[in-house]
């Protein structure tokens, strides 16, 4: 059974820091592309960031592109998104996702995920 189980969310100030982890099991992490996406209230799920299997190659959508940083330890079966400099506008419920891949997979389509975890919240005040 596959299990992504994110962490680290919470409340922080513009301009502050959050970092979070995703921990999988039920999988071979290293066959899988990785990514984060986010769901502010009444928004549609966007993405923010996508890391290949082995790390070497990452996309990230322009809002974040600059200030959120994705990579990912194999070893412990765990991605991160280290979110700096950050605003409101970040204020969302932040899911990861595994999609199984070919090597350098850094995908932003909701669609082409396999497994989602249950999100964590992120809460930016002014």
């Amino acid at each position: 059974q596959v299990q992504l189980v994110e962490s680290g969310g919470g409340l922080v100030q513009a301009g502050g820091s959050l970092r979070l982890s995703c921990a999988a099991s039920g999988l071979t992490f290293s066959s899988y592309g990785m990514g984060w996406f986010r769901q502010a209230p009444g928004q549609e799920r966007e993405f923010v960031a996508a890391i290949s299997r082995s790390g070497l190659s990452t996309y990230y959508a322009d809002s974040v592109k600059g200030r959120f940083t994705i990579s990912r330890d194999n070893a412990k079966a765990t991605v991160y998104l280290q979110m700096n400099s950050l605003k409101p506008e970040d204020t969302a419920v932040y899911y990861c996702a595994a999609k199984l891949a070919f090597t350098f997979y850094t995908g932003s389509k909701i669609t082409e995920y396999d497994y989602w975890g249950q999100g964590t919240q992120v809460t930016v005040s002014s």
